[in-house]
């Protein structure tokens, strides 16, 4: 009888597995038991930040050295993250974490947004248009990641004209070595409440455009869904503005002495780290959209010439429409690649959560909770990211049938 069983197709297939399964187990575990030991060793714990209890739910965390003094200075901070000094490591490490979004979520804007315009002008008839596209996306893409952030820091960041010597951009941009500050809205009293009216906004804008949806759809007669949602919202978030007493003043930056004054201010360190992930990576997207529309059949231009479309109508309203469609998968791998490749940041010294576990490392010593730490939180965001993407591709779907 076990003969017979060793010879059945279904038996030997999860017997390999098995065996694999078991393999990959002895060999994690032999690898975690020499981590442990070698931690004990030396007076270490692999994650002292979780303890396990005896009641429900039977596992407590705590910050453990991440509580302690940091000592270290960051030199900017994003989101309105107040820390200095005299912060703990975890409030370093949460400085860290609010820089990388800073980067990853401008970087991703932009990078989409250059993409877009360097695929479509990619399939240009200009024969300048076309080749200029083709030149931005065969070199930037063909270049290491780290040789370009090094170039943008050292090449072009630090060898733009002394802070004395600050080039004034309309009154609305100032720029030099020292960094870039630009014109921005200071945030005043009742600011919350107005975001929380922008949010209430929006969500009327949505149901008008819905509701103008389903009227167009029944009267066969053009109703602009999206224009009319647009003014809705515009309309609600200027009268909120007003009667909450212009919760946002904007500001002009000003040289005051030898330091910027006003508007937001941008180090070098993060102009150069994300004017290389975005032109790297919007080279790839450039690539990604190209594909995209040249995967839609041709007769769908062709049929929306017959109607009388003109080409921008038909690139607007027939081609990017499905081509969003085929476009979104690969995005989505663009989109984690850069948000990942923001750990580069320390090229250039730009304190984003890698940079900053690596200088608690080197002063704590705590190298593998700290390494566990900094992947459990790119993991998360990765995670995010492909579960906002899937949410769209599915919605995507949805929409085109």
């Amino acid at each position: 009888m076990p003969l017979v069983l060793w010879r059945d197709a279904r038996v030997q297939r999860i017997a390999v597995q098995a065996l694999v399964l078991a393999i990959v187990a002895i060999i994690g575990w032999f690898l975690v038991d020499n981590l442990i030991s070698e931690l004990d060793r030396t007076g270490l714990q692999a994650m002292p930040f979780v303890e396990v209890s005896g009641s429900f739910p039977f596992v407590d965390f705590s910050e453990d050295f991440l509580s302690q003094r940091a000592g270290f200075g960051i030199g900017e901070t994003s989101f309105g993250v107040d820390y200095t000094p005299n912060n703990s490591y975890a409030d370093a490490f949460r400085a860290g974490l609010a820089n990388t979004f800073r980067v990853a979520v401008l970087g991703i804007v932009l990078a989409t947004a250059i993409g877009l315009l360097a695929g479509v002008s990619r399939l240009s008839k200009n024969w300048l248009v076309s080749h200029l596209a083709e030149a931005y996306v065969e070199t930037f893409r063909n270049v290491p990641l780290l040789v370009q952030l090094i170039f943008w820091y050292t090449a072009v960041a630090l060898r733009l004209p002394t802070i004395t010597d600050t080039m004034d951009l309309l009154g609305v941009m100032l720029v030099s070595n020292r960094g870039v500050a630009v014109a921005w809205g200071e945030p005043q009293d009742g600011f919350r409440l107005w975001l929380l009216l922008l949010g209430g906004a929006m969500v009327i804008a949505l149901v008008v455009r819905a509701a103008l949806v389903r009227w167009q759809d029944a009267s066969g007669t053009p109703r602009y869904p999206w224009w009319g949602a647009f003014g809705v919202f515009a309309a609600i978030g200027a009268i909120t503005f007003f009667a909450t007493g212009q919760p946002l003043e904007f500001q002009r930056p000003v040289l005051e002495g030898r330091a910027y004054a006003g508007g937001a201010q941008l180090s070098p360190e993060f102009v150069a780290l994300l004017v290389g992930l975005v032109l790297y990576t919007g080279a790839f997207i450039a690539e990604v959209v190209r594909g995209s529309i040249l995967a839609i059949p041709r007769g769908q231009d062709e049929a929306a010439a017959a109607v009388g479309l003109k080409a921008m109508q038909r690139l607007r309203f027939v081609i990017l429409p499905q081509a969003l469609r085929i476009m979104v998968p690969p995005l989505t791998n663009q989109y984690l690649n850069l948000m990942k490749n923001s750990s580069l940041a320390v090229a250039v010294a730009f304190p984003d959560v890698f940079q900053v576990t690596r200088v608690t490392i080197n002063q704590t010593g705590q190298a593998v909770p700290m390494i566990v730490l900094v992947m459990a939180t790119y993991l998360t965001i990765s995670l995010a990211i492909s579960a906002v993407m899937n949410l769209a591709y599915n919605r995507g779907l949805r929409g085109g049938r």
